[in-house]
């Protein structure tokens, strides 16, 4: 699942350097969220930095963008061998377990 930045960020800046994968920047009028680079921080963390920064609760789930932690998975080995810098986990770390 990819998250989205609503319409109720205030462009305080502090989420976008928190995401290991550059996927957050400045939109026309506030900060959006790059759907093919957001994992969630799957690989990275294990809560996406974005939401734990936001100091307005702006950061929900994208309905549009619904995927499984495997596929958030894959999509953060695939970002790694696009040359993104490799976590502290490194590339072969197995998958975080599923979320209930």
């Amino acid at each position: 699942m990819a998250l989205l930045i609503t319409d109720e960020c205030i462009n305080c800046d502090v989420c976008e350097p928190e995401c290991p994968n550059q996927a957050i920047s400045m939109g026309e009028d506030f900060y959006e969220i790059d759907p093919a680079r957001c994992t969630e921080c799957v690989g990275h963390f294990d809560e996406p930095q974005c939401v734990q920064v936001c100091p307005v609760n702006c950061i929900p789930i994208n309905p549009e963008h619904i995927e499984s932690n495997e596929t958030l998975w894959q999509k953060y080995q695939r970002l790694q061998k696009a040359g993104q810098p490799l976590s502290a986990a490194g590339d072969t770390a197995p998958p975080p377990p599923a979320s209930s």
